[in-house]
Formats: C-alpha cells, sequence, structure tokens
C-alpha cells in the first residue's frame, strides 16, 4: 500500500515535470530555433509555447536586437607601405534566425572576418593621407561589402565604424610636427592679417585727414577769395564813387565858369585869364618845363596885361 502510493507520487512528479519542461516561454527581443528529431522544425516567437518532450528540442536562443561588435586592431598597410593600425566597430541585427544557424556555424566570427580582410583591400589601395581624411568613405564602401555578404547569413549589417586609426610612433611624431606647424603658419597668417588690416585702417585714417585738410584749405582758399573779391569790389566801388564825385564837381565848376562867362559877356578876356592861370600852375611844377617862341611870349605878355586890367575892373 505505501509503496503503491510511493509510486503514484513519483509518476505525478515525472508528469508534473515532463508538462513543465513541455512549456517553453521566449522573451521579447529574442526567438529560439527548435527542431524535432534533429531536424529543423520552426522558429518560437516572444510568448508561451508547447514543445513535445523528448521530441522537439532548443538548438539556439537568437537575440533580435541590435547588437554591437567590437572588432581588435588590425594591422594594415597602406599604398605608401605605411603600417597602421586600426579597430572598428560593427553594429548588426539578426533578421533571420534559421539562416544565421544553419547558414554559418559562427555569424559573428564570419562579420569579424569579412570585415578585417575587406579593410584591409580597401586601405591597401589609399594612403595614409587618404585613409586619416577618408573613414567616412572607407565606413561606407566596408558597410555596402559586408552588408551584400552576411545576406546569406540573415543578418543586417546597419553601419560599420572606424573606431581609431593609430599610425607608427615616428609618423605621429611628423604628424604632431606638421600640424604645429600647421598652427604656426596659421597664426602668422592671422597676424599678418590683423597686421594688414591696422595698416589699413592708418591708412583709410589718414586719407580721410588728408582729404579733410584739404576740404578744409579748400574752403578757407574759398572764403579768402570771397573776401578779397568783396574787399576789391568795395575798394572799386568807393573809387567810383569817388570819381563820379570829382567828376560831379568838375561839372559843377564848369557849369559855374559858364555861367560866369554867359554873365561877364567878355569870352576872350576870361579864356585869356584861364590861359594865364593855367600857364602859372604849370610853371609852379619843377617837373614841367616850358619852351615858348617869341611870339608866344608877346601873347602872353598882352594877355597878362589883360588880366591885370580885368583884376582892377574886378577890385573897383
Amino acid at each position: 500500500m505505501v509503496a503503491g502510493i510511493i509510486v503514484a507520487i513519483v509518476l505525478i512528479v515525472i508528469i508534473v515535470l515532463i508538462i513543465f519542461s513541455s512549456i517553453r516561454v521566449v522573451n521579447t527581443g529574442y526567438v529560439c530555433v527548435t527542431e524535432r528529431f534533429g531536424q529543423f522544425s520552426r522558429v518560437l516567437e516572444p510568448g508561451w509555447h508547447i514543445l513535445i518532450p523528448f521530441v522537439d528540442f532548443v538548438r539556439k536562443k537568437i537575440s533580435t536586437k541590435q547588437q554591437i561588435l567590437d572588432i581588435q586592431p588590425q594591422a594594415v598597410i597602406t599604398k605608401d607601405n605605411v603600417k597602421i593600425q586600426i579597430d572598428n566597430v560593427i553594429f548588426y541585427k539578426v533578421l533571420n534566425a534559421k539562416d544565421a544557424v544553419y547558414n554559418i556555424e559562427d555569424y559573428k566570427s564570419g562579420i569579424i572576418y569579412s570585415t578585417v580582410t575587406n579593410m584591409r583591400n580597401i586601405v591597401g589601395n589609399m594612403t595614409l593621407d587618404e585613409v586619416l581624411s577618408g573613414r567616412d568613405e572607407i565606413n561606407i564602401e566596408l558597410l555596402k561589402i559586408i552588408d551584400e555578404i552576411t545576406d546569406a547569413y540573415g543578418i543586417k549589417i546597419l553601419s560599420v565604424e572606424i573606431k581609431n586609426i593609430i599610425p607608427p610612433e615616428e609618423i605621429q611624431i611628423a604628424m604632431e610636427k606638421q600640424m604645429k606647424a600647421e598652427r604656426d603658419k596659421r597664426a602668422t597668417i592671422l597676424q599678418a592679417e590683423g597686421l594688414k588690416q591696422s595698416e589699413i585702417a592708418k591708412a583709410e585714417g589718414e586719407k580721410q585727414s588728408q582729404i579733410l585738410r584739404a576740404e578744409a584749405e579748400k574752403e578757407a582758399n574759398i572764403r579768402r577769395a570771397e573776401g578779397l573779391r568783396e574787399s576789391q569790389l568795395l575798394e572799386a566801388e568807393g573809387k567810383a564813387k569817388a570819381i563820379e564825385q570829382i567828376a560831379i564837381a568838375e561839372s559843377e565848376a564848369i557849369r559855374k565858369v559858364n555861367e560866369a562867362i554867359i554873365e561877364s559877356g567878355t569870352n576872350e578876356t576870361v579864356i585869356a585869364l584861364k590861359q594865364v592861370e593855367a600857364l602859372k600852375e604849370m610853371a609852379n611844377n619843377p617837373a614841367n618845363k616850358l619852351i615858348l617862341p617869341n611870339e608866344m611870349l608877346s601873347s602872353l605878355g598882352n594877355i597878362a596885361a589883360i588880366a591885370d586890367i580885368l583884376k582892377e575892373n574886378k577890385e573897383s
């Protein structure tokens, strides 16, 4: 009786274990490749699944999340025979779990070896300067080649990135010297540009100063000319007024003489008197010299006599 109970309990436990072992839970982000009697059966998606004990077998659990594969630095020789170290980072995702399990023994190793081999081929056709300045081109070319290769594995290559390029030590020293020379060159160019701009600014300032001085001198000359012209005009006007006054005075004197002539009625006598006064004035001027003929002297004597008579008449 006791033995029968124990056997029943054991059978129940075995059945429970078999039932639990037949239940398979697949987490999100994973799939399971199963086989039945050693052959591919199906791919279990995330969720609950029932497997037949001792018939169905989970061959491999595959992650369907994006994965990162870090490739260790590899020695690569460039076209100009420079040995450098390059390490890559591969971003990939498994799209077909069946192909990833059955088409290649280890898809991670396949990705690594494909990357290293093709990277050496690509870099081997480039010089060191082209490698250092052409990372993007190398990444694009590697991505294209590796993605075509891994299509057979059911894997999608999302990105290929060169993490680091390590040239030889002597090359690094030469590059540092070159960079220092470039920095010194740029600093010298910037200093020269600054000096040039400063000289240009000084020249512009001097130019503006000369222009302003020239304009000021021009304005001063114009004002002096205007003042001189005004002065000359005023002087000319003054002379003109003086001449006008003289002319008026002479006209008035002539008018008075004419009136006196008309009143006296002795034209010849007055004329003779005026001639005598004129000769007297000429004689009084030491700069004048008079040369008169004898006949003129007798005439002058007559004129002087007439003048005396006129003077006596006037006094009486």
